[in-house]
């Protein structure tokens, strides 16, 4: 069985710095079963969240997204990026060179696709985002490529949403 060690051993000495620590447990805070998964999240919600799915290149609702604001966790509604670290990868998805807050994702390695990378989750639910990639801009070199589906986003000024 594969663990977030395996794909850590492919990264940099300094990107394992950044990682160390915050691979995902093997339990979250927040276990839903997944009937209750279901009943939450739309079909393609699911898919992504709890399935490992992922959205076509380019076509999900906040990969162009330019507002200021805040973009939450669709599973628990923890915040988890700031339109301040957005920034345009070419990539197709939404893309940040940081999380708000470090605690807020977890990592873990994923080998699907006949690929080894770092897949980043919610570090309430272990709900899947996306990866994340050692090509990103200053200051952290990293490209957090993250679904549309995954994410909610509240503008600045406007109410966050209800945490699970």
């Amino acid at each position: 069985m594969s663990t977030a060690k395996d794909a850590f051993d492919l990264l940099s000495e300094r990107e394992k710095r950044m990682f160390q620590g915050r691979e995902a447990p093997e339990s979250f805070p927040v276990s839903l079963s997944e009937e209750e998964w279901r009943e939450r999240l739309s079909d393609f919600e699911y898919q992504v969240l709890r399935e490992q799915g992922t959205e076509r290149a380019f076509t999900g609702e906040l990969h162009k997204n330019s507002e200021r604001g805040t973009y939450y966790s669709k599973a628990t509604g923890q915040p988890l990026f700031s339109s301040d670290s957005k920034y345009d990868s070419r990539s197709g998805w939404p893309s940040f060179y940081e999380p708000i807050d470090p605690d807020s994702v977890r990592y873990r390695v994923d080998r699907s696709h006949g690929m080894v990378r770092v897949e980043v989750v919610d570090s309430r639910s272990g709900s899947h985002l996306g990866h994340v990639f050692p090509d990103g801009p200053d200051p952290t070199g990293l490209r957090y490529c993250i679904n549309s589906a995954s994410l909610e986003f509240v503008p600045e000024g406007k109410e966050a949403p209800e945490k699970l």
